[in-house]
């Protein structure tokens, strides 16, 4: 499979207004691929490094022989601004990948995508997670192919060796007085920890405000406080590595549950295939298991939060029609087999699905997973506005002083809601 690069683009952009030049009024000619194959390009990331990309493409060029896909690749870091820069240029790209809600919104909003409610239509919409992120007054511009949440990494020996059942149904009370429980010292005198809580402010912030119905752009963030209190109680209490040494020592996720230092964590679903790679590359013997996140009450619906990924079609298209074609499929029930298979979490949950996705090697098999991976709510990570990105930093910044100590619960609190009110909504 061929690779466009932002330089091969520019070099075509700047042949083709040669040509202009010489021909007039005619435009220029739809890329057509070898064969006379129709030629569908799409933008993604670190197409190398991004399995999934190269999963949904070969399986659609396998149902699709008349098609072929070429990825317009772009460097992970640069792909918001270099798309936002090529829509500005009038690029033709056909597909184009949604990394984030935000950019979609802005995209949306300035007339660069179409609509396609028609591909909305035909898909298993009230199984298809995260597409109300991309409801624009009833109008859809792009459809979710991918989306990961949040739920509970555990190991299921350390479990077993501290004589718990496995972490079903727990509230927030529950998982800290068991994170307690199972924290103890190894046979070398190092901690193995009850739970390990990554330095992400999502990990308090962005699940309080899923459980709490919370805005986190509002300004008023008293919905944090009890997150907040219980991860303080879990650093005091020895159940999980303090903040200010994970942030100082860089500590990673994967390293404190894929060496057995955690016995649970919680994380997003994208960390499921690394794992399963790690443990197929003899990286980690962890026997892990799935559970879902803890809840403020037992006996009710499980709420998370997560982010879709999705695909959008271009305002300036070659080939519009068969772009379409192509998101009908990458968001329907084939294109989440074939991302399953290599363990990406699909948009489209329903038992088909998730019995595909549970049959990747290396995967728990029990219920407790499969029920962890279909929560009743996935509420968005942050929600979609211009004001998103502002009010992030200044959280990220309070959530930081918080977890060290530096601000109370309340003063921290207190002082976010000041900030984004000031700095960010002009109150």
């Amino acid at each position: 499979m061929k690779r466009t690069t932002l330089a091969a683009i520019a070099l075509a952009v700047t042949a083709g207004l040669g040509m202009t030049g010489c021909a007039g009024a005619a435009g220029p000619a739809e890329p057509q691929a070898q064969n006379g194959k129709t030629r569908l390009t799409v933008s993604v990331w670190n197409y190398e490094g991004t399995p999934e990309f190269k999963a949904l493409f070969d399986g659609y060029e396998a149902a699709n022989p008349n098609v072929d896909i070429e990825p317009v690749d772009i460097l992970a870091d640069d792909y918001p601004q270099k798309v936002t820069t090529m829509l500005a240029g009038g690029d033709t790209t056909d597909v184009l990948t949604m990394k984030n809600v935000i950019d979609y919104s802005r995209y949306a909003s300035n007339g660069q995508l179409q609509e396609i409610n028609s591909v909305v239509d035909t898909l298993d919409k009230d199984n298809l997670a995260g597409l109300d992120a991309f409801d624009v007054d009833g109008k859809y511009f792009a459809a979710p192919y991918r989306q990961d949440f949040w739920l509970l990494y555990y190991n299921k020996d350390l479990f077993k060796a501290a004589g718990v059942e496995d972490p079903a149904d727990l509230t927030w009370d529950e998982y800290a007085a068991l994170a307690q429980k199972l924290t103890t010292k190894g046979s070398d005198g190092k901690t193995v920890y009850g739970t390990y809580h990554h330095i992400w402010r999502s990990v308090i912030q962005a699940i309080s405000a899923a459980q709490n119905d919370g805005d986190q752009i509002s300004g008023d963030y008293g919905f944090f406080e009890d997150q907040y209190n219980t991860a303080l109680d879990l650093q005091k209490s020895g159940a999980t590595l303090e903040f200010g040494t994970a942030k100082s020592q860089k500590t990673s996720y994967r390293t404190m549950f894929e060496t057995g230092q955690a016995a649970m964590m919680p994380m997003g679903t994208w960390y499921i295939s690394g794992l399963t790679q790690a443990k197929k590359d003899g990286k980690t013997n962890v026997n892990w298991g799935l559970a879902p996140m803890p809840q403020k009450k037992s006996g009710g619906d499980v709420t998370t939060f997560g982010s879709p990924t999705a695909f959008a079609v271009n305002k300036n298209a070659s080939h519009s029609d068969e772009a379409k074609k192509f998101i009908e499929w990458a968001a329907g029930e084939e294109g989440a087999k074939a991302i399953s298979k290599i363990g990406v979490v699909p948009a489209l949950k329903n038992g088909t699905v998730t019995d595909a996705y549970f049959k990747l090697d290396g995967l728990p098999t029990d219920e407790l997973s499969k029920k962890a991976f279909t929560p009743d709510r996935t509420a968005l990570e942050m929600p979609v506005s211009d004001k998103s990105a502002a009010t992030d930093k200044i959280l990220n910044q309070e959530h930081d002083l918080i977890m060290v100590g530096e601000r109370s619960v309340a003063d921290g609190i207190a002082e976010m809601g000041k900030r984004v009110k000031s700095e960010v909504l002009g109150q």
